[in-house]
């Protein structure tokens, strides 16, 4: 059960390092004088640390045991944190989003892996990915409270996040304390064979295509949730002339909405099929969505934006709960980590996207872009196959 907890804190750590960014997106624009469209980098550097991450689980999975995989996710996610709280020159600060990001693919999957072990899998999965959005709901609150008291020293909400990935970093010693060593090296085995076995994981990974799939299902939901929380703020200050410390805690709805749906319909979502209510989670949003767009009410966005985020809560403990049965046991960290990747590569990819238009076209861009996003997930998921019985 500590375990359990000390991964939930990690997700809860990358939840208030994600859900910051759109309370702030404002501030850096103004602070560093960039339009938008340098807003995309920012998007795109995390992803390239997704990227990193993802390429190289394989082969630190076979050198490093459980602890130490964790710890070196935590000491990479606090180095990004350490460089960014005293506002540093535009160039490094997108830099340490690369290196949270790193830390953040390592830490998260094997974190999911660890949990999918366990039985029940179902429950604590949908506990982790929870906390996840519990940090994306504090965020808000306390960026918006430190960047509107003092605009010009908004950066120093990072010294919150320093605090976090500390206690992140002691706990995750602390609990994973049995498993922080380096895999003895078999008399029959040199570095090579080791190498070769993590590249025949990842070739058997990449030869599955429940994979693929999957991750598409990923790519356009994580796309989808970045994308309106990145850009919502931006989007009510410009489109529908919201002030800036009001609608600054906007996100924060769609935050409550996420947590309380992974907490609340994780159950029902197994129970009743997940494939079934999953796709009736994607209809309800397509629906909201559309009210969100055609009623230019600002108290009506700030409650459709919470259901909104209410539904697409439990979707990402569905699909790893998903993959914990499609996937063989002994490739699940290389396409856990593959699926993250994809995800992050649809929540950099989308937003940046976002970015770019809006620099040309103006921010009202985004809710065709979420429409269209929303479509894309739902005919994804029906494309992701069934799960067969496993002997395993």
């Amino acid at each position: 059960m500590i375990k359990i907890c000390v991964a939930g804190f990690s997700f809860f750590f990358s939840g208030v390092n994600d859900g910051s960014l759109g309370a702030l997106t404002p501030y850096i624009i103004r602070k560093y004088h960039v339009g938008t469209e340098y807003v995309a980098i920012i998007y795109a550097s995390s992803f390239a640390g997704w990227l990193l991450a993802a390429s190289t689980n394989s082969h630190l999975s076979r050198y490093l045991d459980l602890g130490a995989l964790l710890t070196v996710g935590t000491v990479l996610q606090l180095i990004g944190q350490l460089l960014r709280f005293w506002s540093p020159p535009f160039g490094l600060f997108v830099v340490t989003f690369f290196c949270q990001a790193t830390g953040m693919g390592i830490q998260d999957a094997h974190s999911n892996t660890f949990v999918t072990s366990i039985k029940g899998a179902h429950r604590w999965l949908g506990f982790i990915h929870a906390m996840y959005a519990l940090g994306c709901l504090v965020a808000p609150f306390v960026a918006t409270a430190i960047a509107s008291r003092i605009p010009q020293q908004w950066h120093l909400f990072y010294t919150f996040l320093v605090g976090i990935g500390t206690i992140n970093a002691i706990a995750v010693l602390i609990a994973f304390r049995d498993s922080l060593k380096i895999h003895k090296q078999l008399a029959a085995e040199d570095n090579t064979s080791r190498s070769k076995n993590a590249t025949k994981d990842i070739k058997d990974t990449l030869k599955n295509p429940s994979v693929y799939l999957l991750s598409m299902f990923y790519f356009f939901m994580l796309g989808t949730v970045i994308t309106a929380g990145g850009w919502i703020v931006e989007y009510l200050i410009s489109a529908r002339n919201g002030k800036l410390p009001e609608v600054g805690y906007v996100p924060a709805g769609l935050w409550v909405g996420t947590f309380l749906g992974r907490v609340l319909l994780s159950e029902p979502t197994y129970r009743y099929g997940e494939r079934r209510m999953a796709l009736g989670y994607c209809v309800l949003m397509l629906a909201l969505q559309l009210i969100f767009w055609l009623v230019p009410n600002l108290i009506s966005s700030a409650i459709t934006i919470s259901f909104f985020g209410f539904f697409s809560g439990p979707l990402f403990a569905t699909g790893m709960s998903i993959a914990s049965k499609l996937f063989p046991k002994h490739i699940q960290p290389t396409a856990l980590g593959f699926l993250f990747v994809l995800a992050q590569a649809g929540g950099s990819l989308f937003p940046a996207l976002t970015g770019v238009i809006a620099s040309r076209a103006g921010v009202k861009v985004l809710q065709p872009m979420l429409v269209g996003l929303i479509v894309a997930m739902g005919i994804s998921w029906v494309l992701v196959p069934k799960v067969p019985k496993r002997a395993e």
